[in-house]
């Protein structure tokens, strides 16, 4: 008898097992099933039986007059069947999602009704603004028309077309400066000569020498300056100021300095307001630390002593002499070009002459070192000027 019952509940847990989703969760029963001969029997399961479902009554006992006939029709009350609530969505853990197929949330497309553009003639129109709107468009729209058939005529009967060209622009080249042409020293002199004749003038006029040089001015190793004491002076009056004091202010007032001072010179200077009354100037060493306070009005007009053009010394007589008898300081700009006067337009051709040799030799020793030479190296012009 425990054996058929053992058979009977492994029938059971098989039934249930092909019906059920997760088969792991009738461990416990399986467990039950096998149980130890120890334990108490099971509790004896009883079949349940129901009643036979009613059959249907025959077609002629469904018609109206059938159901009138009989009594018990409308006395039994109609069968209600209960609605079951649906079973909810089962929740699958993780382990579980990767092996169950289509567990994952269902996304249906969404679509949205499409938008239609309103027609011109669906749109309301404004008060006697969609008349005037569409008068010009007919008016226009007439005008081509007929501008179109007036062609098409004059095409067909051989009458040409009068139509509105606009000419292309037309390119002007820019206008070529004429290139100068290098001329002879001599020819040059003679020319200057030749036009300072012509046009007479109230003053004497001085003859200038523009050298462009092939460096740069930014870099320091290619900066150009020097001094050179030309053979037949400049033709101008210098003046001439010199910083010194005690035995060395002497010297230089006999060598026939026209403004020498100390301090108090340099204060004349800070308080005057940029006015100078020289020239040229020339200073000892041990001016030059006080000659810091001045050094922004001395510097931009090129009156700074420098001893690397002999302007700070010891030696003041000799730099005055040189001063007066036409030592003449050059150094380029800042688009490489040095600017020098060389003479008064009076002066003979044969001085002009050597004065420009001297400067254009002096020129060429101050070239610097590491500089290559280059046809291009130096490129000068004479002209005069209004001094």
């Amino acid at each position: 008898r425990r054996h058929a019952l053992s058979m009977a509940h492994l029938r059971l847990l098989l039934s249930h097992s092909r019906c059920h989703p997760q088969p792991h969760r009738l461990l416990p029963l399986f467990r039950f099933s096998t149980s130890n001969s120890g334990d108490p029997p099971p509790p004896t399961i009883k079949p349940v039986s129901y009643a036979p479902k009613p059959q249907a009554p025959p077609e002629e006992a469904s018609s109206p007059d059938a159901r009138s006939a009989s009594p018990g029709w409308q006395d039994s009350p109609p069968r209600r069947f209960e609605q079951q609530p649906p079973n909810p969505p089962r929740q699958f853990t993780r382990q579980e999602v990767r092996f169950v197929k289509d567990a994952g949330p269902a996304i249906a497309p969404v679509s949205y009704p499409s938008r239609v553009a309103p027609l011109p003639e669906d749109r309301p129109a404004e008060d006697g603004a969609g008349e005037g709107v569409n008068e010009q468009d007919l008016r226009g729209e007439a005008e081509r028309i007929e501008m179109n058939a007036e062609r098409a005529r004059r095409s067909i009967f051989g009458v040409p077309v009068e139509e509105e060209t606009v000419p292309y622009p037309s390119l002007i080249p820019a206008a070529k400066r004429p290139q100068k042409v290098a001329i002879d020293l001599v020819d040059a002199l003679r020319e200057i000569k030749t036009s300072a004749n012509e046009k007479k003038r109230n003053f004497t006029e001085t003859v200038e020498a523009h050298v462009m040089l092939g460096v740069d001015p930014r870099r320091g190793d290619q900066m150009v300056r020097g001094a050179i004491t030309l053979p037949h002076g400049t033709g101008k009056t210098v003046r001439v100021a010199v910083f010194a004091e005690g035995p060395s202010a002497e010297e230089a007032r006999a060598a026939g300095a026209d403004v020498v001072g100390g301090d108090e010179l340099i204060e004349e200077i800070r308080k005057g307001g940029g006015k100078l009354s020289f020239d040229k100037c020339i200073a000892t060493p041990m001016f030059m630390p006080r000659l810091s306070k001045v050094a922004r009005i001395l510097g931009p007009r090129g009156l700074m002593p420098n001893p690397k053009l002999g302007s700070v010394t010891n030696d003041v007589s000799g730099a005055v002499k040189a001063a007066k008898s036409g030592r003449v300081d050059f150094k380029i700009d800042k688009t490489a070009i040095v600017h020098v006067g060389l003479g008064k337009i009076n002066f003979s051709e044969e001085s002009l002459r050597e004065n420009i040799g001297a400067f254009v030799n002096a020129l060429l020793l101050a070239k610097p070192v590491g500089l290559k030479k280059s046809k291009n190296d130096t490129h000068g012009t004479l002209r005069k000027e209004k001094k």
